[in-house]
């Protein structure tokens, strides 16, 4: 059976918001669900293009609906952007490990969101031999994946 941290790459569309102003923009996870052919969108404030894409300033902005939101933005901004996210309707939504603050699982709970938190989107994403997959088999090991 399938983690609930899994499911989440299960969806088709997904918008994956960074801030490359003040912290490089997450390719890694970009990159990573182009490559399993998902349709994503690079949301960023500060940025016109990422990896010759088009980067849209916000949720709003974006050409149609996602399923999902990954959030890999500096702790400080993370509650604005669960905000943001339930405004959108969106319910799907992943809080990159170390991004997460108090304030925004709160938030989340109490719009009602379906959140993912505390664990690498990357190491779901990426095939093969990587450092990733050594964090994968820690968390794995500890029962955590």
């Amino acid at each position: 059976m399938k983690s609930k941290h899994e499911t989440f790459w299960e969806h088709d569309c997904y918008a994956v918001v960074g801030d490359a102003a003040k912290q490089n923009f997450p390719r890694l996870t970009y990159a990573a669900l182009k490559r399993l052919g998902k349709t994503v969108f690079p949301v960023d404030p500060t940025a016109d293009e990422i990896d010759g894409d088009r980067v849209y300033r916000d949720l709003v902005s974006l050409p149609r609906k996602v399923d999902a939101v990954v959030l890999e933005v500096p702790r400080p901004d993370t509650r604005d952007w669960v905000a943001r996210a339930a405004d959108e309707g969106l319910e799907q939504v992943w809080i990159h490990m170390g991004r997460e603050t108090p304030e925004a699982l709160k938030l989340a709970r109490e719009r009602g969101l379906d959140v993912r938190s505390g664990h690498c989107a990357v190491m779901y994403l990426t095939p093969g031999f990587t450092y990733h997959t050594v964090h994968k088999w820690l968390v794995k090991l500890a029962g955590r994946y």
